[in-house]
């Protein structure tokens, strides 16, 4: 009879894995240093008195809203962390602005970041955000300018169109090149936002066949029809500009037959 033999037990080593802890995220350090706030929209009064009672703050670590408040001789600007005696003390903007001195933190904190007016009657003013502003417009001002010097006439104007209409029709190739560059300069963003829509050059198209009289538009403006002989091109679609419906039906099968035989005539 044969013998059984013995199992021998392998011990399985347990292997720890190694527990990971999250840091959280720390709040950005508070720069000691002077500080100055401007009213909004270049207002400067004499004398502007902000409020520095009776206003709130939501905190999101807490879950509610806690009141704010001023005083000279308190270290917080939250009512619930005064000690003592709270002795109100007024906020006032001379001449549109107020210099706050690096030694005041409870009133820099204040206006910094939880004043409810923030951002919406006064600023604080950023020299490096500010700069990083400008120099966005800037070269925006310089991209469009630069844009607008290698224009060619037709494209230049199917731009000025949208801005003066059919004044356009009447101006020299001069006078158009310098009325481009100023708007380019002046207003770079709706200049650069033109020059990428193609409808913009389909609807000045479309305009100028209408003042030479190769298109009609009815005096309801809901109908587009040849000139010469008053056949119906196409319907304009309620609640649509005429010229903004006819430049995209320039583009439908039917529309490019007829754009093409219009461009001849234009020729």
């Amino acid at each position: 009879m044969a013998k059984k033999q013995k199992t021998q037990e392998v011990e399985v080593p347990v292997v720890e894995t190694p527990v990971v802890k999250t840091q959280k995220p720390t709040k950005p350090k508070w720069e000691i240093k002077d500080r100055v706030y401007n009213l909004k929209s270049n207002k400067k009064p004499i004398s502007f008195t902000l409020r520095s009672s009776n206003i709130y703050y939501f905190d999101a670590d807490k879950g509610y809203e806690r009141e704010l408040k001023y005083c000279e001789n308190q270290r917080t600007p939250f009512v619930d962390e005064m000690q003592g005696d709270q002795r109100l003390s007024h906020i006032v903007f001379r001449n549109g602005s107020l210099f706050v001195e690096k030694e005041k933190t409870t009133l820099q904190r204040l206006l910094s970041l939880y004043h409810p007016h923030k951002d919406k009657l006064f600023t604080e003013y950023q020299p490096a955000k500010e700069a990083a502003t400008e120099i966005e417009i800037l070269e925006m001002e310089a991209d469009a300018i630069l844009a607008a010097r290698e224009l060619d006439i037709d494209m230049a104007e199917a731009i000025m169109r949208v801005e003066l209409g059919s004044r356009v029709a009447e101006m020299s190739s001069k006078e158009l090149k310098r009325d481009l560059l100023l708007f380019a300069r002046n207003n770079p963003s709706l200049f650069l936002e033109l020059l990428k829509d193609d409808n913009v050059v389909l609807r000045n198209f479309g305009i100028k066949a209408t003042e030479l009289g190769i298109l009609k538009l009815s005096t309801d403006n809901r109908t587009f029809m040849w000139g010469s002989n008053d056949r119906k091109l196409m319907n304009v679609p309620f609640d649509e500009h005429p010229y903004s419906a006819l430049a995209a039906w320039f583009k439908t099968d039917e529309g490019m037959e007829i754009y093409a035989n219009i461009e001849k005539q234009l020729k």
